[in-house]
């Protein structure tokens, strides 16, 4: 069966391709999302054509959605011939801004050299495109599967995935009993297979003074300065602390084997230059932010995180004469692994040495995607990455997916489908 099914993935070669560049076409821009119902309604028309169930889930009420961008997700799904259990293969179809940089237009899928280049191409709907072809062999090739397929397609991962994935699994569309196991074909490489992510926690600090004329600064208190106390520290003691911690999780790249911390962006005084805008008021700073982006390991605590933070500021209202801040989280997520030893990942690992040669490699995200709302609000721990693509073209010019990778992820999907739907006896 498997075999009948490989062929018709070998036979779908220019389809995968094409409907890769259909879905390149779609500037799906986040933000602020555009283009997200049109792309929807094509991933929609063609499942639909294939015999699927296809429903369309707006994130009503979310961050991002509103008349003039609605956060439209698409979910499809296709009953077996016999009772077991659901696969699931989600993937996001949204895309980062394009940047500078490009030598091809960014959404035309332009094909050259075994390659198809565009924005989304790698991250990540080459790995879309590849699960959609998956599921169509098996219903060509093997048409008495068991269980159910399911594929959507989802917004907002670019930035959170609330409107998106984290929507549709507090509504029940990632859970059991409907959903048993998901797939989502993240561009991690095309020989590993992706387990989890560090945990992150995003906080802001901001620090207060008080204004003066910017002559006399000795009349005011620059928050900008007590910023740069704070700042100090966290460059002396806690970025070496958190470089010295590792993790026995197998992240990637290896410089993410440690905790991180990446200020992120800093914001001080009451005025900037704006191009031809004169120039900024002569104050004294009296308020001075910086947001925090804290990549955080499995054997560390979200509490523990969030105190040493806390800790260093306490000891500068100790120390600094009219030292005053606030500290304000903006949002928190643990770290998941799924078990190395899980159906799911065993299923995927023993498709994956069939179809390239040799066993994955197992690895864990150094930043969070869309696993992270089915881990927590779906309770399903049944999910992994596996996708076509190569993790560092993500985001950059000329961005890219290898057609052979596309055809062998789809490959390694339609057997794992056929494994855990118990399809294949």
């Amino acid at each position: 069966m498997t075999t009948r099914v490989w062929q018709a993935v070998d036979d779908r070669r220019d389809a995968v391709t094409e409907l890769t560049r259909a879905l390149i076409g779609y500037p799906t821009i986040n933000p602020p999302g555009e283009a997200y119902q049109a792309c929807a309604e094509h991933l929609g028309d063609r499942l639909r054509a294939s015999g699927f169930d296809v429903q369309y889930v707006r994130g009503d009420g979310q961050v991002g959605d509103s008349d003039r961008y609605p956060r439209t997700n698409v979910i499809a799904r296709i009953e077996g011939k016999r009772p077991g259990p659901t696969v699931h293969f989600n993937g996001h179809t949204d895309v980062v801004p394009v940047g500078r940089g490009w030598s091809y237009p960014p959404f035309e899928g332009v094909v050259a050299d075994g390659r198809i280049y565009g924005r989304g191409a790698c991250d990540m709907k080459g790995g879309l495109a590849s699960a959609v072809i998956a599921v169509e062999s098996i219903l060509a090739a093997a048409p008495d599967f068991a269980g159910a397929l399911e594929i959507s397609g989802t917004v907002d991962e670019e930035s959170g995935g609330y409107a998106g994935v984290g929507y549709l699994a507090r509504q029940g569309w990632f859970s059991r009993p409907r959903v048993d196991h998901v797939i989502i074909p993240e561009p991690l490489n095309p020989d590993r297979v992706c387990l989890g992510h560090r945990g992150v926690w995003w906080g802001q600090v901001e620090t207060f003074g008080r204004i003066a004329h910017g002559s006399m600064p000795f009349l005011g208190d620059s928050a900008i300065r007590h910023m740069t106390a704070f700042l100090e520290l966290v460059e002396r003691e806690l970025y070496p602390a958190l470089e010295a911690r590792r993790t026995d999780m197998p992240v990637v790249p290896e410089g993410a084997q440690s905790s991180t911390l990446n200020i992120n962006s800093i914001h001080g005084g009451q005025g900037e230059i704006e191009p031809g805008g004169g120039f900024p008021s002569a104050c004294v700073a009296d308020s001075c932010r910086v947001i925090l982006d804290r990549r955080y390991l499995i054997e560390e605590h979200e509490a523990d995180v969030k105190q040493e933070i806390v800790d260093l500021l306490e000891r500068l209202v100790a120390e600094r004469p009219n030292f005053a801040y606030e500290l304000s989280e903006l949002f928190s997520v643990q770290p998941t692994m799924t078990d190395a030893d899980a159906p799911v990942v065993r299923a995927v690992d023993a498709a994956v040495e069939r179809v390239i040669g040799r066993p994955p490699r197992h690895v864990v995200s150094p930043g969070t995607y869309d696993q992270k709302h089915v881990y927590r609000f779906g309770q399903l721990e049944q999910c992994i990455a596996y996708g076509p693509g190569i993790l560092d073209l993500a985001h950059q010019p000329d961005e890219w997916v290898a057609i052979d990778d596309l055809v062998n992820a789809a490959k390694v999907m339609a057997a794992a489908a056929l494994t855990l739907t118990g399809s294949t006896g």
